[in-house]
C-alpha cells in the first residue's frame, strides 16, 4: 500500500520519460510516498526513435497494485503542446501539480567533428527544449498556487566533461542554468528548483562500448549504481522537508550524495593602464596558470570505485 501520509502525501508529481530507468524508479518511489503520479514516457528508443504507451502504462499499473494513484501521458516534451498535455494530464486527474521532474532524455552520441547537425537538434530538443517546455507549462500552476518544485536531471557530462557527447553535454550544463534561472525568477512564489546529476546503470548509458577488459571492468562497476539509488534524492526535493533548498546541483553515486560547485571566480590580475596582449601574454598567463582546469571527464574526478 501506499503511504496515505507519506512524505509526499496530498502531493501531484510529474515524472517525464518515467517508463524505465531513473525515471521508472523515481515514480515508483514517489507513489510509494504517497504522491499521485503522473508517468509521462513516449516509448521511444535510446535515439528518440518509435513510439509506445507500453512502459508507462506498466509503471503505473505497477504504482496502483501497491495501492498508490497514477495515471499515464504519452506525449513528447519537446513539443510544446505535449507539455501542454501532460501538465494538463495532472490537473484533469488529480486536480492540481506540485512536482514536475525533467528526466526524459535521448543519445546521439558522435564524435564532435563528425556531429550531424540533426543529431545535435534532437538531443538539445529533448533535454534542455524540453525541460523547458515542461517546466514552463507548470508554471502558471505553481504561481497561482503559490508553491512548487522543479528537479531536472543534469549531468556530469556537462558539469565536468566527456567524449563524444558534445550536444548531451551542452544540453545538460544548459539545464543547470535554466534551473538557476527559473529558481530565481520564481522564488517569490515558493517555487523551488534543483538539479541532479545521476550515475546510474540504465539504457541511457548502455551503450557504452566494451571492446576492451578496461571498458568491460568500467561497465560492470557502473551496472551497481542502479537507478533506485537516484529516486530518494528526487523525492526529497519535491517534498516539504526540501523547502529551503533551491538553486543547488547534487550528483547522486550508488551511496555517495554530493553538492556540486557552481561557477565562481578563481583568481583576479589588475592593469591600472589597461591590457595589450603582449602583457595578458607576460603577466596574466602566469598568474592564471596554477588555477586553469585541467581536461577531465567526469571518470577523472570521481575515479574511484562506487561505494
Amino acid at each position: 500500500m501506499a503511504e496515505e501520509t507519506g512524505m509526499l502525501a496530498s502531493k501531484v508529481a510529474l515524472v517525464t520519460g518515467a517508463g524505465g530507468g531513473i525515471g521508472r524508479e523515481i515514480a515508483l518511489l514517489m507513489g510509494a510516498s504517497g504522491a499521485r503520479v503522473v508517468v509521462n514516457d513516449v516509448g521511444a528508443s535510446l535515439a528518440g526513435e518509435g513510439a509506445s504507451l507500453s512502459a508507462a502504462e506498466e509503471v503505473a499499473e505497477t504504482i496502483r497494485a501497491a495501492g498508490g494513484e497514477a495515471v499515464t501521458n504519452g506525449d513528447s516534451v519537446a513539443e510544446a503542446a505535449g507539455a501542454e498535455r501532460m501538465v494538463q494530464t495532472a490537473i484533469d486527474a488529480f486536480g492540481r501539480i506540485d512536482c514536475v521532474v525533467n528526466n526524459a532524455g535521448i543519445l546521439r552520441d558522435g564524435i564532435f567533428h563528425k556531429m550531424s547537425e540533426a543529431d545535435w537538434r534532437a538531443v538539445i530538443e529533448v533535454h534542455l527544449n524540453g525541460s523547458f517546455l515542461v517546466s514552463r507549462a507548470a508554471a502558471p500552476h505553481f504561481r497561482k498556487q503559490e508553491g512548487g518544485s522543479y528537479v531536472h536531471m543534469t549531468s556530469t557530462s556537462g558539469l565536468i566533461g566527456n567524449f563524444g557527447q558534445a550536444n548531451y553535454s551542452a544540453a545538460k550544463l544548459g539545464i543547470a542554468a535554466l534551473s538557476k534561472s527559473i529558481a530565481l525568477d520564481m522564488g517569490r512564489y515558493n517555487v523551488r528548483s534543483n538539479c541532479i546529476a545521476p550515475f546510474a546503470w540504465s539504457r541511457m548509458i548502455s551503450s557504452i562500448p566494451t571492446d576492451t577488459p578496461e571498458q568491460e571492468a568500467r561497465v560492470e562497476k557502473l551496472k551497481q549504481m542502479t537507478p533506485a539509488k537516484i529516486a530518494p534524492m528526487a523525492a526529497f526535493l519535491a517534498s516539504d522537508a526540501a523547502k529551503e533548498v533551491t538553486g543547488q546541483i547534487f550528483a547522486v553515486r550508488m551511496n555517495e550524495i554530493f553538492l556540486m560547485s557552481q561557477p565562481r571566480p578563481l583568481a583576479k590580475v589588475h592593469c591600472g593602464d589597461g591590457w595589450t596582449p603582449e602583457r595578458i601574454a607576460d603577466e596574466l598567463l602566469p598568474a592564471f596558470r596554477d588555477s586553469f582546469y585541467p581536461l577531465e571527464r567526469s571518470a577523472d574526478v570521481f575515479h574511484w570505485d562506487p561505494i
